[in-house]
């Protein structure tokens, strides 16, 4: 049974956790809370949940312990070819429209997946658009990963995936774009191959900070089921600050559940969940 929080420390909690991820706490998630902090509170040797706060409030451990609460909190799901409707509007709407705008040199595509979690939809990103090139079209791309979770970086980074996460892929594609682990230690694995990954870097950010290291030019934005997450000042921050990172005609795709959160004078809809910047 869940140890009764002192208010003070409670509180506290909640507001610096939403303070710096954007993530709001409400009462009926404490038990997901204290089961994804669980390895802290063992690992510093606190007693339950009030006891891992009076740790981190009252006798110094908050600087330490903060981004690994951070870390333990954010929630990391990704697939390939999630939402995949996206996927289909990126290669058959604004692929086409990108090369036929361009000049005489062949376009090259920004695209940005914002809380890129394990890089899974920063990837099935590289392998759509590897395919349009397969098929003839003449362009070059680069995509960035960005993500609050050093943790889930690093996985990207690798790109090692199981075979169930690979599942999504269709099995050609997959034949073609991954490579099976032959290690002992890799079994049932495959890694992204490296011309994708050549294609794709990632980058630690938060989006609660008030200005972004990204560029102001960027043709595509993927901020999918993040903003479901924050509260209503926070979501209409951070999509003001996406408007500035897109160039004009620039799209923002947004989980599907989440295209009401979109308000903002630049942002016009095109389609569900996804938004054109005027």
């Amino acid at each position: 049974m869940s140890q009764a929080l002192r208010p003070a420390h409670d509180q506290r909690f909640s507001d610096l956790i939403r303070s710096r991820t954007g993530i709001q706490l409400p009462v009926h998630r404490r038990q997901m809370i204290e089961s994804r902090l669980r390895p802290r509170i063992a690992a510093v040797g606190a007693t339950g949940f009030e006891g891992y706060l009076e740790q981190l409030f009252d006798h110094g451990l908050l600087d330490d312990e903060l981004p690994l609460v951070i870390d333990l909190l954010t929630t990391n799901k990704t697939d390939f070819y999630r939402e995949s409707a996206h996927f289909d509007v990126l290669v058959d709407k604004i692929l086409p429209e990108t090369i036929r705008h361009a000049t005489p040199h062949a376009p090259r595509l920004k695209i940005w997946s914002a809380a890129s979690s394990e890089g899974a939809e920063a990837y099935t990103a590289a392998i759509v658009l590897a395919e349009a090139q397969r098929a003839g079209q003449r362009f070059s791309y680069a995509i960035l990963g960005t993500d609050i979770s050093h943790r889930m970086l690093e996985r990207a980074r690798r790109a090692i995936y199981t075979a169930e996460q690979l599942s999504p892929i269709p099995a050609e594609l997959r034949a073609r774009y991954t490579m099976a682990g032959r290690a002992p230690s890799h079994a049932g694995t495959a890694r992204i191959v490296p011309e994708l990954r050549d294609r794709v870097q990632f980058m630690h950010l938060n989006l609660m900070d008030n200005t972004y290291p990204v560029d102001r030019d960027v043709d595509v934005i993927f901020l999918r089921n993040v903003l479901i997450y924050f509260g209503p000042e926070d979501q209409a921050a951070v999509i003001a600050r996406m408007a500035g990172h897109l160039r004009p005609g620039g799209y923002l795709m947004v989980g599907h559940s989440e295209s009401m959160v979109v308000s903002h004078p630049q942002m016009k809809q095109h389609s569900p969940s996804v938004f054109r910047k005027t």
